[in-house]
């Protein structure tokens, strides 16, 4: 069954994710990591205490509502931005006591495709420069023809053809579509190994967009390149990382973590069920049975500077207990194997119920 932005939305039977044991090292790791802002009504803390991992040729989505973190974590574990307080690890080393050229090979190894294909292209250079010139910076390419002749083939994997219709263009002569795709192809022009795609669809025709996320599958399938996907939507999280894990964020904080068909088909926080309640069905039997506004008590989004005491969602919680949930803040507890919550309610019921190791990476 396809949603209104052609997305899959019945529970599909597909293999299950590798378990933690059979997963491969991972590239990036992010231990403990907040973030904090400066602002004249004091420290505003956008992410707060997050651990996760990702590997060669996995899928971690990162998802959640605007505003909940998501892209502060994924600009520190790019390095565009240098954590308050934790560890972003690759391979196993401090990004932050890295050489100089230790640090640059990072940053070839890790790329960024922004939100906006508008604007993350310069106007002014037309495709080809656009790709040739990290190929030429980095001694990739030798000379124009070389650097035409690669940036012609970067265009041809992200399934842009002719590629010679496309180099001499600018960007406001493309498509959102083909700009985006221009944009994956100059992150592949380092040969990464993991890209972060901050959500890379949500500006794009919802008939483009199932096209852009197989292209990115392919991409993942055919040269092992790891995915931080970054999304809103769990409807897309959940076509592009059903093989993968999922990470839900709420106010800077991660609430639930596990693999992609268990936190879809059998989510355990109450703001993961949220959000899922909040993808449209096509069915009109199905839309029914939803609660009107998730079964949330408040749609107000507390304020990342006034945060409300114990759990930050308690005032939005439809499973909210009075001298716990507004008490204590709930730390991410296993409460099955390859599951995380970070809840007082469904933690506490579990016959699994242990503390989190605070020492791992998110596995």
């Amino acid at each position: 069954m396809l949603e209104g932005n052609g997305v899959e939305t019945e529970t599909i039977v597909h293999e299950e994710p590798a378990s933690a044991a059979a997963r491969p090292e991972p590239l990036i790791t992010l231990r403990g990591v907040s973030q904090s802002f400066k602002t004249r009504k004091g420290d505003l803390q956008a992410v707060d205490n997050v651990d996760l991992s990702v590997g060669p040729g996995e899928v971690l989505c990162l998802v959640g509502e605007s505003g909940c973190g998501k892209t502060t974590t994924a600009r520190m574990a790019a390095g565009l931005a240098r954590p308050s307080a934790g560890l972003v690890e690759y391979q196993g080393r401090d990004i932050w006591s890295m050489s100089k050229r230790e640090f640059t090979d990072y940053r070839k190894s890790v790329q960024y495709v922004h939100q906006d294909p508008y604007a993350s292209l310069n106007p002014i250079r037309d495709i080809h420069r656009t790709l040739a010139t990290p190929l030429k910076k980095h001694g990739v390419a030798k000379g124009r023809k070389d650097g035409w002749q690669q940036a012609a083939k970067l265009l041809e994997q992200v399934d842009l053809s002719p590629a010679e219709s496309y180099l001499p263009k600018f960007p406001h002569q493309l498509s959102g579509g083909q700009r985006q795709r221009v944009a994956v192809a100059r992150a592949l022009s380092l040969n990464p190994k993991l890209i972060i795609a901050d959500e890379a669809t949500s500006m794009l025709d919802v008939s483009i967009r199932i096209g852009m996320l197989n292209m990115l599958g392919r991409l993942r399938d055919d040269l092992g390149v790891g995915f931080l996907f970054i999304t809103h939507d769990l409807a897309i999280a959940k076509y592009f990382g059903w093989h993968g894990r999922i990470a839900v964020m709420y106010l800077g904080r991660v609430v639930e973590f596990g693999p992609t068909p268990q936190v879809i088909n059998d989510p355990q926080h109450p703001y993961t069920k949220a959000l899922l309640d909040a993808v449209p069905e096509p069915d009109p039997d199905l839309t029914r049975t939803k609660k009107a506004g998730g079964g949330l008590r408040s749609s107000e989004i507390p304020s990342l500077a006034d945060l409300p005491s114990g759990c930050s969602f308690h005032p939005r919680c439809p499973l909210f207990e009075a001298d716990t949930c507004d008490v204590l803040r709930p730390e991410l507890e296993t409460v099955a194997t390859d599951r995380e919550v970070s809840c007082h309610v469904v933690g506490g019921a579990s016959p699994l119920h242990v503390p989190r190791a605070r020492s791992g990476g998110g596995e």
